[in-house]
C-alpha cells in the first residue's frame, strides 16, 4: 500500500490514477462576447433569452386575400376562374362568336385578352354549340359544353361554376374582344377586398364619339361608396340644367365578378319588374336588396351586339396592322 501524507504525494497518485482515462479535459475558454452588446453588458445574454424571438411582423395585406367559406380563414388566397359564356344563336348577330373577318374568330380575341389577366388562373368557355367548342379546343383553350336551355349567360356560368373549386368567378362576356386585362384585375381585386359583398362589376366614362343615348350601351349610376344604384338603357343621370360640372353618365362594361357561392343565390332570386322592363338581369340583384360594387376604369370600347359594331371592330383591327 502506498501511503502519502503530503499534498504533493496525493497529487502524484491522482495523476497516475487518471493517466489511462479516456476523458478529454477541454480547456476553459473565456466568456464569449457579443459584438452587439453594450459596454455595460459585454457578456452574452443567457441562452433562454437568446432563444426568445421577437414577435413576427404583421402580414402585409394582399388584395386577393379574402374570406373563404370553406375554411373560415380570413387570410386564404382567393382563387379566380374566368368563365366566358358563348352561344351561336344570338338574336341580333347570329354566329357572332365565330365571326372571323379579322382573320381570327371573335371568341378567340376574347380568350387572348382573358389569358393576360394577372389575377385569373383559369379561363373556360361555356357553350352549348359544338362549333364554338371545337374552335376553342383547337386553339388550345379550355371549353365546357353546357345545356342549351339556359335563359342567360349567368345561368350558363353557374352550371360550370358548380364543378369548380375557385372562390371567385369572373364573367367575361363573349362579345368583349377589347376588354382591358388591367380592368378585369381591378374588378377582381375590388371584390376580393370586400368579403361582405358578393358581386362586383365595371363602369367607365364614355369615350369620345360614343353616344349615351344609344340603348345598346347600358348606363350606371353609383353611390359615393362605390355601390351601384341603378342600371338603365336610358341616359342617366339626366342633366336638367345643362350644368357643365354635373355628374356625367357612366357606361356599364359587360364584366362581372361573383363569389362562387353567390351564383346559386342569384339564380334562385325571382325575376323582377325592373329587370323585365330594361332587359337587364343585374337589376334583379339590386331589386332583391343585394349590393353590387363598381370598379372604375377607362374602357375604350364596349361589347359587340350588332353587325355594325363588329364592322367597326374589324376596321380598328385593320388600322393597327
Amino acid at each position: 500500500m502506498v501511503c502519502c501524507q503530503t499534498r504533493a504525494g496525493w497529487s502524484v497518485i491522482h495523476k497516475r490514477a487518471f493517466l489511462h482515462s479516456p476523458l478529454t479535459i477541454q480547456p476553459r475558454l473565456p466568456p464569449r462576447r457579443c459584438a452587439s452588446a453594450s459596454p455595460q453588458r459585454r457578456l452574452c445574454r443567457p441562452l433562454r433569452q437568446l432563444r426568445t424571438r421577437p414577435p413576427p411582423r404583421p402580414l402585409r395585406r394582399n388584395p386577393l386575400l379574402t374570406y373563404s367559406p370553406r375554411t373560415g380563414d380570413s387570410l386564404t388566397p382567393s382563387r379566380v376562374a374566368a368563365v366566358i359564356p358563348a352561344r351561336f344563336a344570338s338574336t341580333r348577330f347570329p354566329g357572332k362568336p365565330l365571326a372571323d373577318l379579322t382573320g381570327k374568330p371573335l371568341i378567340l380575341h376574347v380568350l387572348d385578352r382573358a389569358a393576360e389577366c394577372k389575377t385569373v388562373s383559369r379561363v373556360i368557355v361555356a357553350t352549348d354549340d359544338e362549333r364554338i367548342h371545337e374552335t376553342v379546343l383547337r386553339a388550345g383553350f379550355e371549353s365546357r359544353m353546357t345545356r342549351a336551355d339556359h335563359p342567360n349567360g349567368t345561368s350558363r356560368i353557374a352550371e360550370i361554376a358548380e364543378t369548380l373549386d375557385e372562390d371567385l368567378i369572373v364573367n367575361i362576356q363573349g362579345d368583349e374582344p377589347q376588354i382591358e386585362p388591367e380592368l378585369v384585375d381591378r374588378t377582381v381585386t375590388l371584390l376580393a377586398s370586400r368579403p361582405d359583398v358578393n358581386m362586383a362589376t365595371l363602369v367607365s366614362p364614355f369615350a369620345t364619339g360614343e353616344d349615351p343615348a344609344n340603348p345598346n350601351i347600358v348606363k350606371c349610376v353609383c353611390a359615393v361608396d362605390g355601390r351601384a344604384l341603378y342600371f338603365s338603357r336610358s341616359v342617366i343621370p339626366f342633366n336638367r340644367d345643362g350644368a357643365p360640372d354635373a355628374a356625367q353618365p357612366l357606361k356599364h362594361v359587360g364584366l362581372y365578378v361573383y363569389r362562387r357561392s353567390f351564383l346559386s343565390t342569384f339564380l334562385a332570386l325571382s325575376p323582377t319588374p325592373l329587370e323585365r322592363t330594361e332587359s337587364l338581369e343585374q337589376l334583379r340583384v339590386l331589386e332583391h336588396g343585394h349590393t353590387i360594387l363598381c370598379a372604375h376604369g377607362e374602357a375604350h370600347f364596349t361589347g359587340i351586339d350588332t353587325p355594325e359594331q363588329y364592322a367597326a371592330f374589324v376596321q380598328r383591327c385593320r388600322a393597327r396592322l
